[in-house]
């Protein structure tokens, strides 16, 4: 669980209330239906519009690794490294298929079948490394409807300030009706702008920060596999690989 995530997103959201109130104003009066409508389903339908079906749904896959990121550990990948190395040396390449047909991590699997098959190692870094760069490609390009959403929002938030000002003129002569329109107009800007740099923008760099520590990592496996492959010492593989996670 990320608690900064959570924590920020309490205190930002937090602030502009506490600021509300502080001002004299009702919270209440943050809360108007036709602006969430505006705002929520113009900018719904704009990234609808902009992306394709794979990419949106694998967006809302990654959501969640804004609050609970993969949980991969590089202290944790050198030590299975390193445990494999010892294998290898003491049963052959071949000792390693059965810890290949027991290891959860898909890619790591994929990369252990490759040495107990006895890919050279050359042909070994540049199959996963394919890899690697492929699904990077993928999920730092699901990560940008979040970035496109929030540059998408606080236009919908004026549009819905022209609509509510538009409805201010056709009722200037019943005061009554007034009021509504003023609110929908600044509250869906509030909405537009703050949703914006409150939640998707920062949501979405939260993401990219996750999928390129994330490929670190795998790119941090492939060159544990590559030095089993050339036999390197199960120190020295462990001392090279710390500089991955500093």
């Amino acid at each position: 669980m990320d608690i900064l995530s959570i924590f920020g997103l309490i205190v930002g959201v937090g602030a502009i209330i506490l600021g509300q109130f502080l001002e004299g104003g009702h919270i209440t009066s943050l809360m108007n239906g036709p602006a969430i409508l505006i705002v929520a389903g113009g900018t719904l339908g704009a990234i609808m519009l902009q992306f394709p079906m794979t990419l949106f749904v694998q967006a809302l896959r990654q959501i969640k690794w804004i609050f609970i990121p993969p949980v991969d550990s590089g202290e944790e990948i050198i030590e299975k490294i390193v445990s494999w190395s010892n294998v290898a040396r003491r049963e052959g390449l071949l000792g390693l298929e059965s810890i290949a047909d027991t290891e959860e991590d898909e890619f790591a699997r994929r990369g252990l079948m490759l040495l107990v098959d006895g890919t050279e190692p050359e042909m070994m870094r540049n199959i996963l490394e394919v890899e690697v760069d492929t699904k990077e490609s993928f999920y730092l390009a699901a990560s940008k409807l979040y970035e496109s959403a929030g540059g998408y929002t606080p236009t919908v938030g004026i549009i819905g300030a022209v609509l509510g000002l538009i409805q201010v003129m056709e009722n200037l002569a019943d005061p009554s009706k007034l009021g509504h329109g003023i609110a929908v107009a600044f509250v869906a800007t509030v909405y537009g702008v703050g949703l914006a740099n409150l939640m998707l923008i920062p949501m979405g760099n939260k993401m990219k920060n996750v999928i390129e520590a994330q490929t670190q990592l795998r790119y941090m496996l492939i060159e544990g596999i590559i030095s089993i492959a050339e036999g390197d010492n199960p120190r020295n593989i462990e001392h090279k690989l710390l500089a991955y996670v500093g």
